[in-house]
């Protein structure tokens, strides 16, 4: 892409020292005429170019200048647009400040740069918040906001009991925000919509050594998908069902490997699901593609659902 050769050759002449149009077109893979229109290009973007015609001239940069955003592609600074989503810098309380900041790092740009990113600033919205679901009260975020980069400890009071953590970090899951933070030697997160007090401390917050937030939580939600799932049962699944099979339980709760279907084509194979209930809704959008082998009590409750289904519809 253009972009992309522009902030090339902006960024080689940077090292200061003068080069012929012929070394930038073999650096950059393209013709001596380009190479020529890119230049001329850059001039009209405002960068301070001199050029010399003739044996012992060449293109370099202006003595001292250097380009605001070293390094940035155009792929890259169009990613940075992606990041401002607003409902979490208002959560936050940077609506503004966050505003600025993307004014500022497009004034920054150059001209072939800024064009890109803007587009993707235009015409991509992040709505983080579920349909249906109210926001929830964040009213002490900007305290515990304030620890997790302060590295300070927190009084949290939290379901009636206050407690001192380490702050590690802030996650936001579908529009609600957790506190991750470290207590004697155990991990945990808390609800920030469920946090009733909190206290800043002038004590540092220890951090464990080597902790990833990103890790942390990845691995934390899927522990806390598997320690839902204690009900047991053996189902036979047609092959639509199978197919269907993830999306319906989840992946935490899906056989890996699934077993291999029998002669008729349906396969045999046992679920871990949440409970009784959770699994009666869940196998119930399988349809016809699904029969309940073990327990019993499951069974017979889809059964009657089924009976249920017809009367009401009959």
């Amino acid at each position: 892409m253009r972009s992309s050769r522009l902030l090339e050759l902006m960024l080689m002449l940077q090292h200061g020292r003068s080069t012929t149009a012929r070394a930038l077109a073999d650096a950059t893979g393209v013709s001596v005429r380009t190479i020529y229109r890119d230049i001329a290009a850059l001039g009209a973007a405002g960068v301070p170019l001199w050029t010399e015609s003739g044996p012992g001239g060449g293109v370099r940069l202006l003595d001292g200048w250097q380009s605001k955003l070293t390094g940035m592609t155009d792929v890259e600074t169009s990613a940075l647009m992606l990041l401002g989503v607003p409902s979490i810098a208002a959560d936050l309380g940077l609506a503004d400040a966050a505003a600025a900041a993307e004014h500022k790092l497009l004034g920054a740009l150059p001209v072939p740069l800024r064009d890109g990113a803007r587009l993707w600033r235009e015409r991509l919205y992040v709505d983080a918040p579920g349909w249906f679901a109210a926001p929830a009260s964040n009213e002490h975020l900007s305290v515990i906001s304030a620890a997790v980069l302060s590295a300070r400890q927190l009084a949290l009071e939290y379901r009636g009991t206050v407690r001192t953590v380490n702050p590690l970090g802030l996650v936001a899951k579908a529009s609600v925000w957790y506190l991750v933070a470290a207590r004697a030697d155990t991990v945990l997160s808390y609800r920030v919509d469920r946090v009733t007090g909190v206290e800043l401390s002038a004590e540092p917050a220890v951090r464990p050594d080597g902790f990833d937030l990103a890790s942390w939580w990845s691995n934390a939600a899927a522990e806390f998908d598997r320690a839902l799932l204690r009900f047991d049962c053996d189902v036979r699944l047609a092959p639509a069902a199978v197919r269907m099979l993830s999306a319906v339980i989840g992946r935490e709760a899906t056989p890996d490997p699934m077993p291999a279907p029998e002669g008729d084509g349906w396969t045999l194979c046992h679920l871990r699901l949440e409970s009784e209930s959770v699994a009666l809704g869940q196998l119930t959008s399988l349809g016809a593609g699904v029969e309940v082998i073990e327990p019993l009590s499951l069974r017979r409750s889809l059964c009657r659902l089924a009976q249920d289904m017809v009367r009401l519809n009959i």
